[in-house]
């Protein structure tokens, strides 16, 4: 009677696809988790943010649907980086996030024509002012400030 031929490199390869799978899962659900309002909000200099946000126009959408790139290979160390920042103005007590760099606004901005691309058809010139929200600051966030404040269109 002849021997079944052994075959452990299949079990290893196998276990590692199996392996990879399941990470992958665990990873998609953990940056789906850690892009929603929820999240977010955990943090005491998120909590005025996460209050407006969830009174805008844009409540639908996770935080990160505006500020992170929709790219996993740059999502990833975006969101790191943001993270940390954001956990050290805890640490320190600030009450408010960090004024937002360049590349954050430049993100923000990317997204916003992005998602609003047939509006954006229809404006005469998308290069009156460097980002969308210098004209439209408060649309996702306090959107019903008092009509006082207000400084920008809602359109």
């Amino acid at each position: 009677m002849a021997k079944p031929e052994k075959r452990p490199w299949l079990k290893i390869f196998l276990g590692g696809v199996i392996t990879g799978a399941v990470l992958l899962v665990v990873s998609a659900y953990a940056m789906l988790c850690t892009d929603q309002r929820e999240f977010c909000s955990v943090c005491h200099i998120m909590s005025e943010a996460a209050l407006t946000h969830k009174l805008g126009t844009h409540a639908d959408r996770s935080c990160n649907d505006c500020h992170a790139p929709h790219n996993w290979l740059f999502k990833i160390p975006f969101k790191a980086q943001a993270g940390i920042v954001d956990f050290l103005g805890n640490l320190q007590g600030k009450d408010v996030p960090s004024t937002p760099s360049k590349t954050t606004r430049d993100m923000v901005n990317a997204n916003c024509i992005a998602c609003h691309a047939q509006v954006n058809a229809n404006v005469a010139s998308m290069s009156a002012k460097p980002y969308c929200v210098d004209c439209h600051r408060n649309l996702a966030h306090m959107r019903y400030q008092p009509l006082a404040k207000r400084t920008v269109s809602y359109e």
